[in-house]
């Protein structure tokens, strides 16, 4: 790693760039990120600290990197544009992510970009769809967590969308506990509405009908029902409604709270 770390002057001349994390063994890009400085050497780095203190909690991008250590390799790094400013390269990672998803499905991205789940890829059906539905106008006195599922991708089963929704997110327990419903957010289109009935920390054996879930205690998931049929028709109507830019989550989060 000596020999790969930007000098300030590089740096400098580099601004805000995007970068691809490449898997020698095979060629494929893992991870797309978006930094200054030698945030592209960071993970590499964070990968070998939670190995010393052998930390039971690593994310599938850190295990990738150990991997590719372990079979004598070395991480391959690509700045692919370099020389902007931070908005410009948020939307530059946010389309790179769109797009090596689809070739590689195991990308290790955890969320799939700057403002995403509205400016994202979609096909020119979906984008006359989405702008030609109602917007969503939120009721007084109502407090919303409004929540982007970006596993979805297009389904509109009320089943598959609750059990996205419900498990689970990086929130305070006490602040949750304050929410009158929970909106289902795909690709800026509230989909469902649900009212959450208890919430804690997130364990699979609190949720035996959901597969392949794994605990996350330090996460939040909630026990709830399908929200009352006026409230379902306030909020997501027969096709769902647009969800105005300022209520989504903010860029590298997945949960926002409105009227809160």
């Amino acid at each position: 790693m000596a020999n790969k770390i930007f000098s300030y002057e590089v740096a400098e001349q580099l601004r805000a760039y995007v970068y691809r994390l490449i898997d020698p063994r095979d060629e494929k890009t893992f991870y797309v990120g978006k930094g200054r400085g030698n945030r592209v050497f960071q993970h590499a780095i964070e990968a070998n600290v939670a190995e010393e203190q052998e930390t039971d909690i690593m994310g599938l991008k850190l295990n990738h990197i150990r991997e590719i250590q372990r079979s004598g390799h070395e991480v391959k790094y690509v700045i692919h544009r370099h020389g902007m400013d931070d908005d410009t390269a948020f939307q530059v990672e946010a389309a790179l992510i769109d797009a090596y998803v689809d070739m590689n499905p195991d990308l290790r991205n955890s969320i799939r970009g700057h403002n995403a789940s509205i400016y994202g890829v979609a096909t020119v059906e979906e984008i006359l769809g989405r702008y030609n539905l109602p917007p969503l106008e939120v009721r007084s006195g109502e407090k919303l967590l409004a929540i982007t599922i970006n596993k979805l991708r297009g389904r509109r089963d009320q089943e598959v969308i609750f059990d996205l929704i419900r498990y689970c997110w990086p929130l305070s327990r006490k602040r949750a506990e304050t929410v009158d419903y929970v909106l289902a957010v795909d690709r800026g289109v509230v989909v469902g509405v649900f009212k959450p009935l208890s919430w804690a920390p997130a364990r699979a054996s609190d949720f035996p009908d959901i597969r392949d879930l794994v605990d996350e205690p330090h996460r939040l998931a909630f026990q709830g029902e399908r929200a009352p049929k006026d409230v379902w028709e306030f909020y997501v109507g027969e096709h769902g409604k647009r969800i105005n830019p300022s209520d989504l989550p903010p860029a590298r989060q997945s949960c926002r709270y409105i009227n809160c």
